[in-house]
């Protein structure tokens, strides 16, 4: 039964309230749970809190006996100081040139330092939503992956560390050695920095140990809340679904080690400026993720320039933020704090960084600071000077304040930051801009026989649909697929042909249909918009339940769609007659032998093929691929065979909104990942599921599980 309320944190996401008198052993021992302390609303309460998080910090660190030591190794140093951490796709299309072939990171990083000030590091996110199709593990989608350790090394080269990620719910695919052991190879022959633990808080001290001897300095990253006996071992946390209370609080594991450094994120919302006020109070990271396992989901204008300016301040004042003195909720005006305001104060070495929130939807304009608060030295208004020397705290934004004492030298970083956040003012822009997926054009035989796509039909970045929300409407299917709706025909209305098509076909009939699509809800949505616009934590039945949507298409003449999937025989015949080489020839016929159908596999569907092979060989038999609506209106006639073994069917509906290019696949395959719900779906399906595909690129779309078959148009019975 759905008992919860998606768009409401979870009790376990809440923060937790802090005792204000002296803390009893159970008390103590509470606070080792929480994700966030609460910030006390009243002021007159805040010395006192901030006493009880200090004995509760002394407590557990001797309760735990904590020593540190992680954060001493150089080669894990650099983890405190990672503010923002990007989450990317392999495959996502700023990162690799579908048309070209190849990575080119450039356009991403280019990307991240106009919108975002740029990144510290990227998690190379490569196997799930993918994985399951067949019996690849999740050490294949990393290994079986041309060029990716240049795209390491380019991004080292750049300046960024590299995460990898270790999915440990795979257990249902091909078997290799342990996990620790594929991990650590994995780890050591990219050269990663660190590893993002999927669906794992932490790791086992036998991972730790074995990762920190293939790759010394390696940095963990659990999923969610840390155990506070493992802030010792584990350089960071993957901060998500942490909800904040009305008045700024604490990030536990933060406060419990400085140098522990945390990326929050709350991946399905559309506003990030609640966990960007969190992470400027409590000097920590975010973690800027656009596009959540093929979904769009991109960040306003106004965070994204909010993270460009918090970042800024924090890699120019990191000794502050590591080193100083904070008091976090410290002491402001009382006019200030009446409308939402809130700071920490940073204190070393003569130099006082106050960082501001304002929770409210109006400016700020006045004095924050109450008087006597500095005295002598310098006071600057590093954002948000109206230009009178009246502090501005915008409304859901930050601003920061800096003091330089009587005696101490303004720091070499100060003017180039002031230089940079001048170019980097606070933006109102907060709303979001959909990115539209578009059905791209079917493609056209090129002159060697290799279809390709018209260049216009290829959606770029910079030439992707971004509306605002007011001009999208939900779940629309692809541009000129959407018809005034019309009766299916039925089985009798269709039959079998072979006069008009090259193969015996099923004809569907022009005109106007109405299917109803079958899908398993998962992270990557179906056509258009997020599935879970801003939920806390999709859980089933919202997560991997059965779902049904409605299609409206007109075909403006017949369609033939081939009975048969096209069999490794067919696929040699074609290969004889036209000399056909992929562009890409990586995983092409991986199952064939010396370039031949391995003995008896000659009538089963031919695999190891990706759309351009398909497509190659339908322009040779005078046809295309169907499309996903074609496929599925000659399935329901029932005459369609499914060979052996059953594959799934590529299909013409390729999609892309500039950063996710995908196919929707039909049919299903004998195949099917056991083992958890994080695979894709396996087993043979009926005509009316589809499965959309995120596309990889360099031969890996190639499976053994996916074939195809023809189709011709205007043939009629």
């Amino acid at each position: 039964m759905y008992t919860f309320d998606p768009l409401v944190p979870r009790p376990i996401d809440l923060p937790t309230e802090v005792p204000l008198g002296g803390l009893t052993p159970e008390q103590s021992t509470a606070l080792d749970e929480a994700k966030i302390f609460v910030g006390p609303p009243d002021p007159a309460d805040r010395p006192a809190w901030r006493e009880a998080l200090h004995r509760w910090r002394e407590d557990a660190r001797e309760r735990h006996g904590y020593r540190g030591a992680a954060y001493e190794r150089p080669g894990a140093q650099w983890a405190a100081r990672c503010h923002t951490v990007a989450q990317v796709w392999l495959w996502d299309e700023l990162l690799y040139s579908f048309e070209k072939h190849r990575f080119r990171p450039e356009r991403l990083l280019a990307d991240a330092r106009e919108r975002f000030g740029g990144l510290d590091a990227v998690v190379l996110w490569h196997a799930y939503p993918v994985i399951g199709i067949d019996d690849r593990n999740q050490w294949d989608y990393y290994r079986d992956v041309p060029g990716i350790v240049e795209l390491v090394r380019e991004l080292h080269d750049a300046g960024l560390h590299v995460f990898v990620d270790y999915n440990p719910w795979d257990t249902g695919t091909r078997r290799g050695a342990d996990d620790v052991t594929e991990l650590a190879d994995v780890v050591s022959w990219l050269g990663a920095d660190g590893v993002f633990l999927d669906t794992l808080k932490k790791a086992e001290p036998e991972l730790v140990a074995r990762l920190e001897e293939a790759r010394p300095g390696i940095v963990l990253e659990g999923e969610s809340k840390l155990a506070v006996e493992r802030i010792e071992d584990h350089s960071s946390s993957w901060a998500q679904f942490f909800a904040d209370s009305p008045v700024p609080g604490v990030l536990r594991a933060h406060w419990y080690e400085r140098r522990h450094m945390q990326h929050h994120v709350r991946r399905w919302h559309r506003d990030h400026s609640e966990e960007l006020q969190s992470a400027w109070l409590n000097g920590v990271a975010v973690m800027v993720w656009e596009v959540v396992f093929g979904v769009w989901v991109g960040w306003t204008p106004r965070d994204a320039a909010t993270v460009a300016r918090m970042v800024a301040v924090q890699r120019a004042a990191g000794d502050l933020l590591l080193e100083g003195g904070w008091t976090p909720l410290t002491e402001l005006t009382p006019a200030a704090e009446a409308v939402g305001v809130h700071a920490s104060r940073w204190e070393h070495e003569g130099l006082t960084l106050w960082t501001l929130v304002n929770r409210g939807e109006e400016d700020w304009t006045g004095p924050v600071l109450p008087d006597g608060t500095v005295t002598g030295g310098r006071l600057l208004t590093l954002t948000g000077d109206d230009g009178a020397g009246e502090v501005v705290v915008p409304g859901r934004g930050i601003a920061a304040l800096l003091h330089v004492a009587d005696g101490v030298a303004e720091p070499a970083w100060l003017a180039p930051l002031q230089e940079e956040l001048a170019r980097r003012p606070h933006v109102r822009d907060a709303r979001f801009q959909h990115r539209k997926a578009h059905r791209l054009s079917a493609a056209t035989p090129a002159p060697n026989g290799a279809p390709s796509l018209p260049a216009d039909s290829r959606i770029s970045p910079a030439d992707s649909a971004l509306v605002t929300d007011s001009a999208l409407t939900a779940e629309s299917a692809p541009t000129g697929a959407v018809q005034p709706p019309a009766a299916t025909p039925s089985p009798a209305d269709s039959g079998v042909v072979t006069d008009g098509a090259p193969a015996p076909a099923v004809v569907v009939p022009a005109g106007e249909h109405v299917l109803t699509v079958r899908h398993r809800a998962r992270e990557t949505g179906m056509y258009q918009g997020a599935p879970y616009v801003d939920e806390w934590k999709p859980l089933p039945p919202r997560l991997h339940d059965a779902r049904t949507l409605q299609r409206e298409v007109v075909l403006e003449a017949p369609v033939a769609v081939a009975v048969h999937e096209v069999t490794n025989e067919e696929f040699a015949a074609f290969l004889d007659a036209t000399g056909y080489a992929p562009a890409v020839g990586h995983r092409f016929l991986a199952h064939w032998l010396e370039g031949r159908p391995a003995p008896g596999t000659e009538e089963e569907p031919v695999t190891f093929v990706d759309l351009a092979d398909a497509r190659a060989y339908c322009a040779w038999r005078g046809g295309r691929l169907p499309t996903e609506d074609e496929w599925q209106l000659a399935g329901q006639t029932g005459e369609l065979h499914r060979g052996t073994p059953a594959v799934w069917s590529w299909t013409e509906s390729e999609h892309s909104d500039g950063r996710t290019r995908f196919v929707m696949l039909k049919g299903g395959s004998d195949y099917r990942a056991d083992g958890s719900d994080w695979y894709v779906e396996g087993g043979v399906h009926a005509p009316d599921h589809s499965l959309k595909y995120l596309l990889p690129g360099l031969g890996l779309a190639r499976s053994a599980t996916i074939g195809f078959r023809c189709a011709w148009d205007g043939v009629a019975r």
